[in-house]
């Protein structure tokens, strides 16, 4: 087994807990003939921590003096959990589709919504093979005609992207506002139309631009044709060219005329935006044990898994993941009132593990934040590309082996209890943890300052992901003994006196960020989007400094 070199543990959890998760930049790179190994027995325990797809057995009920066995049931679980209560479940590997529809299908065909939106996964994922988005909205939307909301969202984002669909940003935000219970005169969805009606115009008048040149060009065209057309030397053959011409002119301007009414009646739609109030009351923050307290405001308790590996056993050794991972979580814990997990150099089975313990440590209040700085990778899959983190002992491309897996972390996202989920991730390839498109309902970085967006926002669900470089190789230097994104990152936490919202937080560094790796002759643009598939609901994430009571 591969050793662990500097490895350092601190728990700071109490009961309870939120995620941030940040990953650290940099690429594997190391020559494919070399090897490590991984003890059966560690193998058999990372076999138990996947999460699968679980048929239970029926359960003896009784009615009356009547006894009946209930139908099979299917869930997603470990592995693990699986077992002990007696499920049917295929090892994992999700090679093979139908191995995952066995499962789900008949409920599915039953009209059970949760299976459906199973199924809807299966088919948009592909599971080894390619996906097939038609079949996804035809199961999504059976779920979503009985209100799933996750079958909800999940069209949102295939209408967003134009995935076996017509794409219609529109059409997205709104299955967006009903998976998330938001009403229509919602200041947040106002305010996420208007923005798209904006952009919808500005399209249109393009359009339209386009079309008044080429109809004032077939208008000279027209006149030509029929000063030809009156002449009485004008022939059969040529009367032919001009007539088709006008045809093709009156094409052009009902192709106008339909264009402008579908986006006047999109538009119609969407109701018009009121002012909001743009400042938070002026409270000072509390920190207890129960959590932190702004005014009537309850965030909840803080916890925090940091992940920092610089100190490979095979591929080559990164400079500043140590100093990013102890930086970041000295703050979350000093300014912030986390309770930090801090895990230097590890490996496979204790990232999963402690990934997979938190299951037992957060409640329904909690925010967790995990942070990973380290080596990332990815393998294409048929028109996918699935993104991993790469522990200690993993070895360099495309040996996969000892590598965690993007699927695993979300899987485990979605089972968790938090209220909040952040995942902050330095690394090549990290963006690729979310196949979630853009920022629609994200916010647009000035949402610290507005109580209602806060108020609205709190009580609800997030799951989100902040990456330093998308689905790209990140720089690993260039901030001063840190990566370029943890400088930034770690400048605008400490600077911060108020609440901070993570559209914020992504506001303030993207730019620093991309202008920094510039100057270091990269390229680099961070990313901030919805994880989706974890069951995220229009949250958001806070940052709220403490204050001790005594």
């Amino acid at each position: 087994m591969a050793s662990q070199k500097g490895s350092y543990h601190r728990w700071w959890f109490a009961s309870s807990a939120a995620l941030a998760f940040v990953v650290l930049a940099a690429c594997s790179n190391t020559p494919e003939n070399q090897v490590s190994a991984t003890p059966a027995s560690a193998e058999d325990v990372i076999a138990g921590l996947q999460i699968v797809d679980c048929l239970l057995p029926g359960q003896l009920r009784k009615l009356g003096n009547m006894s009946y066995m209930s139908p099979r049931r299917p869930v997603k679980t470990t592995a693990a959990d699986c077992r002990i209560r007696g499920g049917e479940y295929v090892s994992y590997d999700r090679a093979d589709y139908k191995t995952a529809l066995k499962v789900w299908l008949p409920s599915a065909e039953q009209g059970d919504a949760e299976a459906q939106l199973a199924v809807g996964e299966i088919f948009e994922k592909g599971l080894g093979t390619d996906p097939n988005y038609e079949v996804a909205v035809f199961w999504y939307q059976k779920a979503a005609d009985q209100g799933n909301k996750s079958a909800l969202f999940n069209l949102g984002t295939l209408y967003e992207q134009g995935l076996g669909v017509e794409k219609d940003r529109l059409q997205a935000i709104n299955y967006y506002r009903q998976a998330w219970g938001m009403p229509e005169d919602s200041l947040i969805y106002q305010e996420t139309a208007q923005r798209e009606q904006q952009g919808l115009r500005a399209e249109l008048a393009n359009q339209l631009k386009a079309k008044d040149q080429q109809l004032a060009l077939l208008d000279r065209q027209m006149v030509s044709l029929k000063k030809q057309l009156s002449s009485a030397k004008a022939q059969t053959a040529a009367a032919d060219s001009p007539a088709t011409e006008l045809a093709t002119l009156q094409q052009l301007l009902k192709s106008v005329h339909d264009d402008r009414a579908s986006v006047e009646r999109k538009l119609s739609t969407i109701p018009k935006l009121r002012t909001p109030a743009l400042s938070m009351p002026a409270s000072t923050p509390i920190a207890g044990d129960d959590g932190i307290k702004v005014g009537d405001m309850d965030f909840g308790r803080y916890y925090a898994l940091v992940i920092g590996n610089r100190d490979y056993t095979v591929l080559e050794d990164l400079e500043t993941p140590l100093n990013d991972a102890k930086e970041i979580g000295d703050i979350l814990e000093k300014q912030y009132g986390f309770q930090v997990q801090l895990l230097l150099n590890s490996d496979r089975l204790t990232v999963m593990q402690a990934i997979n313990e938190l299951h037992s440590v957060l409640t329904e209040n909690d925010n967790l934040l995990i942070y990973y700085a380290g080596h990332g990778s990815m393998v294409n899959i048929g028109e996918r590309d699935t993104g991993y983190w790469l522990p200690i002992n993993a070895d360099p491309p495309p040996n996969d082996a000892f590598w965690v897996s993007n699927e695993f972390v979300s899987n485990h996202l979605g089972r968790l209890q938090a209220k909040r989920i952040l995942v902050i991730a330095d690394s090549c390839y990290g963006g690729l943890l979310s196949s979630a498109p853009g920022q629609l309902f994200l916010g647009q970085g000035r949402e610290s300052d507005n109580p209602e967006y806060i108020k609205y926002k709190l009580p609800r669900r997030s799951r989100l992901l902040m990456s330093s470089g998308g689905d790209k190789p990140v720089i690993d230097e260039g901030g001063d003994g840190h990566s370029v994104f943890a400088r930034e990152l770690i400048n605008t936490l400490r600077s911060n006196t108020g609440v901070l919202t993570a559209p914020d937080l992504y506001a303030q560094i993207r730019e620093p960020v991309k202008r920094q790796a510039g100057l270091n002759n990269f390229v680099q643009e961070p990313v901030y989007k919805i994880i989706k598939g974890a069951g995220h609901e229009v949250g958001d994430f806070f940052f709220v400094p403490k204050t001790k009571v005594n």
